[in-house]
């Protein structure tokens, strides 16, 4: 499954040991999923996920959403509904407490996720539209949802005549800033929840909406659409949180939290507040249930050098949990008093560690008050006075997080995991590929989402499954070229026999997690399908056998996976490869292997990436063929420059379909890659299985043979 937006920018380059953190400097920003990216635009290498990926200096035209979308029977009880909930916002705007002219609301959570639980998606709620990625923004007359390629017919069909939808990305569409500064007047107030945006992304639209005057107005006690809400509001999760065995983690609690006090002191820094939701359940080996597809748990977490605590629903936390928290020297405390604890921590006196790419801006604001207000008290201006190297009070040390890198490194009883997860999803994917060719022969009427839902009933008969690790992509024809396509109900595809057939889809284990993609023809495909599939097989290849010194960032591996298709001047819009966490979240940095040159985090052994090239031809067929793969060292014959060399390691193991492989593309050493892949397949995954679907398996690794 290919990530949005995976753009880290390192700002420190000193990668001097293994087994403790690593003290990388970079942003972080998740998105969601895909990134689309005009290829004649030039990018700024600092983005950030709230805000749109291109600006535009000329005249904006934006047509109302009813103009565009197509013809719906509810048309006029929507708009009313919208109306209503818009007209609710509004009146709240006046209000003595808070007095603002225009309201942001971003598809963020607090822990900037890329999924969130239902009750915070309140931009779906607001707008109406429900496509992952987009943000509104709500002014006293206007309302105008910004989105990407991806959702522009799906944000048609959703948005009442009330709104207008931006569509990001093309030209003459301006951002949610550039919009604010054209259609209010000067000196106005634009309101924000600053749970909701990182303390980076703020202060990127404080600095943008300052050239007319604008001020912007953080509202701490109340989320407005919260208020609109009301009663209706799914409740917040409080499924269980439970514990990640030491066998799957690798690494206790009491080790990692010393690795990380050890960090604290080399940085000058007496504590640091940790939001990022995986980041908290990796350091705590602990996980949770309160996101779809993500085995993770809201909190934060405080760790300073002489203990720690974290910040949950205790509702949440067992007493077995509770124990292990006891003994690890870990404190519970209320989800919500998260503020009150870093102004305490200001008066007294800490060190405060801040990512602010990933903290929020609630956050990272209260902090500096709490020590303005610690100053002031003392007679001080505004200065931090430090003599002989000790503080003389509370102080923030900007740096990223420690923990993004430590965790993408996998530790041995990770990869373990994750090989043996991959080994029963591959099991599972082969029983339903047995199954899905069977009921084609038959004449079988499928739709996309049947199809989806039976794969999901075989993966969940696997020990140890958990969740699927995002929303499967069941793409037939047409729809396998629309690259995050999500089938609906009612709306969706039947699978046909004479279609290509995309599948992208993920699993949550006890001891890893999955993602993979085949592309399958049940019928005679053209020579033009084969030829382009044959040609995003050459690239997978040509990655997986990679081979590059160590300190190699992932973009100067992108090209790899494109050269094939690069030569009769085809190409894909997404990145080629993508982290991917240990019994965590699907997407994971730092690391990424895309064509987004600003991503400098280089490739470092233990590390999990998707290797995933595609091509898309609109309103036809999408071809995508993705394996996970983990960074191994080699050894190489040569040392040049006393370098070590690193390359890859399969960890997915389920047949490429060979009809449609042309083979008289391949070279001889590519064909000898397919076998041998095969082979492996075979030998891996057919002891799991009997009957049928090892019939099937034996048939789809037969070998290659060149004409």
């Amino acid at each position: 499954m290919i990530m949005h937006s995976l753009t880290p920018h390192l700002r420190n380059s000193h990668y001097s040991f293994l087994p403790k953190f690593r003290n990388f400097s970079f942003s972080f920003p998740i998105s969601h999923k895909f990134n689309f990216i005009n290829p004649n635009f030039p990018q700024n290498s600092k983005t950030y996920p709230t805000f749109i990926v291109r600006n535009s200096s000329g005249s904006v035209t934006a047509k109302p959403s009813s103009e565009l979308r197509k013809k719906r029977g509810n048309d006029s009880d929507s708009c009313s509904d919208s109306d209503q909930k818009l007209g609710d916002l509004r009146e709240l705007f006046s209000k003595p407490n808070i007095n603002i002219d225009a309201y942001i609301i971003p598809s963020q959570d607090a822990h900037q996720s890329e999924f969130i639980a239902e009750c915070y998606m309140r931009r779906a709620y607001i707008s109406d539209f429900t496509g992952s990625a987009g943000t509104a923004v709500v002014t006293k007359d206007e309302a105008a949802l910004w989105t990407d390629g991806r959702y522009f017919l799906q944000a048609e069909q959703q948005l009442s005549s009330s709104w207008i939808l931006m569509r990001a990305g093309n030209m003459g569409v301006p951002t949610t800033s550039e919009w604010l500064n054209s259609v209010l007047a000067p000196g106005c107030r634009i309101g924000i929840d600053p749970f909701l945006f990182s303390s980076d992304a703020a202060e990127e639209l404080k600095e943008a909406i300052s050239k007319r005057k604008h001020e912007l107005v953080y509202l701490y006690d109340c989320n407005l659409v919260d208020e609109v809400w009301k009663a209706s509001r799914p409740k917040a999760p409080n499924k269980p949180i439970r514990l990640h065995d030491l066998k799957y983690a690798g690494l206790d609690v009491s080790s990692k939290l010393s690795s990380l006090r050890s960090e604290l002191a080399g940085a000058g820094a007496s504590a640091i507040v940790i939001s990022m939701l995986d980041e908290v359940a990796w350091l705590l080996n602990l996980r949770g249930k309160d996101i779809p597809h993500s085995p993770v748990m809201y909190a934060y977490l405080i760790v300073e050098i002489d203990g720690a605590k974290i910040f949950t629903d205790n509702s949440k936390v067992t007493s077995e949990v509770m124990e292990y928290l006891k003994n690890a020297g870990i404190d519970l405390c209320p989800y919500e008093s998260i503020l009150s604890e870093i102004e305490s921590l200001a008066e007294r006196g800490a060190g405060l560690w801040l990512d602010t790419s990933s903290i929020n801006a609630a956050i990272v604001n209260t902090y500096r008050s709490a020590c303005d207000k610690y100053f002031s008290g003392r007679g001080y201006q505004n200065e931090i006075e430090r003599s002989n190297g000790e503080s003389s009070g509370p102080y923030a040390v900007y740096r990223s997080s420690p923990i993004s890198l430590a965790k993408a490194v996998k530790n041995d009883a990770e990869l373990e995991g994750m090989r043996n997860s991959h080994l029963r999803d591959a099991a599972a994917l082969a029983q339903f590929w047995s199954w899905l060719e069977e009921e084609i022969l038959k004449d079988v009427v499928l739709t996309e989402v049947q199809v989806a839902d039976k794969l999901l009933e075989f993966r969940s008969m696997q020990d140890g499954f958990l969740d699927t690790s995002f929303d499967t992509i069941s793409g037939s024809g047409a729809n396998g070229a629309i690259i995050h396509y999500k089938p609906e109900p009612g709306t969706c595809s039947i699978l046909h026999a004479d279609k290509l057939f995309l599948l992208d889809s993920g699993a949550q284990y006890h001891d890893g997690t999955t993602d993979v993609t085949r592309t399958v023809h049940f019928g005679e495909p053209s020579s033009r399908q084969r030829e382009c599939f044959t040609r995003v097989l050459q690239g997978h290849i040509a990655l997986d056998q990679a081979v590059f010194p160590e300190n190699t960032p992932g973009f100067v591996l992108d090209a790899f996976a494109r050269s094939a298709l690069w030569k009769i001047g085809l190409d894909y819009r997404h990145g080629t490869g993508h982290g991917v966490g240990a019994a965590l979240n699907v997407h994971e940095g730092p690391q990424s292997i895309s064509f987004r040159f600003g991503n400098m985090t280089p490739l470092l052994k233990g590390m999990v990436v998707s290797n995933e090239p595609g091509y898309y031809e609109d309103h036809s067929f999408g071809i995508r063929i993705e394996n996970l793969l983990f960074v191994k060292e080699l050894d190489t014959p040569n040392n040049y420059g006393g370098h070590a060399y690193l390359g890859f390691e399969k960890l997915t193991f389920v047949p490429i379909q060979t009809k449609l492989i042309e083979v008289s593309l391949l070279s001889d050493a590519e064909i000898n890659w397919v076998n041998d892949y095969h082979k492996q397949v075979w030998e891996k995954v057919s002891t799991l299985l009997d009957g049928s679907a090892r019939q099937w398996l034996w048939n789809n690794t037969r070998p290659l043979v060149k004409p």
